[in-house]
């Protein structure tokens, strides 16, 4: 799968910084069972962007996902979408899992599964089959709409659930290394068709993953935690160009550079 229909350029610092604030951590600390989980979390995330979330495990990377859903309250001070204070789940923000087969309805097709966010919402039955068909085109998946999450490789799930979301129209997208549990070829195609559905629509990602790899190929800033308790230790920012191409981009001196520099971050933790 190519990226060349990727249009979205790199931003400028300038034109980033001036962009709205998305989602706003002021202060966080969560604790739960009377363990410290995160401890003083400020991060901003901006409108448009890409940013990916890294560290090891149990530093609260997906605590702090859980918080921008509204799936969590804070022990100690604020979340915050577009300004407000965030106390309940959004429609207009989206959670992509990792465990694609534990997000799917199995008794319902893929088909089925899209449907139901358009029911959720009172849309018309006489409505939704268009809506329904255009949304699973844009993951590839027209032709399976008729088939349970069963019969669809392990690939096609984690596209289902991209399309579901894709349903909400949403602006904000949480995403739980939704690609971690993918063989390294389905992980790539699915990485650079998220890109593309990003580019066209202007989207904010939030993303977590283990892969810095992956961090700096999606990302325009990773984000790095230490762990116990966790919290925001450093800040990359990612200067590739866009569009990005999966053979030639990483293999750009930058693309090496902030590669070096994440790795030495995570070995300086062990």
């Amino acid at each position: 799968m190519t990226v060349t229909s990727i249009k979205r350029p790199v931003r400028p610092d300038d034109a980033a910084e001036a962009a709205p604030v998305a989602l706003g951590f002021k202060g966080v600390d969560v604790v739960l069972a009377d363990k410290l989980i995160l401890a003083g979390v400020d991060l901003d995330v901006r409108q448009g962007e890409f940013m990916c979330l890294i560290g090891a495990s149990g530093c609260g990377k997906t605590t702090l996902l859980r918080l921008a859903a509204g799936l969590l309250p804070p022990t100690k001070g604020e979340v915050r979408y577009l300004g407000n204070p965030i106390s309940e789940p959004r429609r207009d923000v989206a959670v992509v899992f990792q465990d694609y087969g534990d997000a799917l309805l199995p008794w319902r097709t893929a088909a089925g599964n899209v449907s139901l966010v358009y029911e959720t919402m009172g849309m018309p039955a006489s409505e939704r089959k268009s809506r329904i068909e255009g949304v699973l085109a844009k993951v590839g998946l027209l032709d399976h709409a008729e088939k349970f999450p069963a019969q669809l490789s392990g690939g096609m799930q984690q596209r289902l659930q991209i399309a579901r979301c894709l349903a909400q129209e949403p602006a904000v997208w949480l995403m739980d290394e939704p690609f971690g549990a993918l063989d390294a070829m389905t992980r790539h195609a699915l990485q650079d068709e998220i890109m593309r559905i990003v580019a066209e629509s202007g989207t904010t990602v939030f993303f977590v993953t283990h892969d810095l790899e992956e961090a700096i190929y999606l990302g325009d800033r990773v984000v790095a935690m230490k762990p116990h308790p966790g919290r925001v230790a450093q800040t990359f920012d990612v200067k590739l160009a866009r569009p990005r191409d999966r053979r030639l981009t990483p293999e750009q001196p930058e693309f090496l550079r902030l590669r070096r520099e994440l790795y030495d971050f995570i070995e300086a933790d062990h």
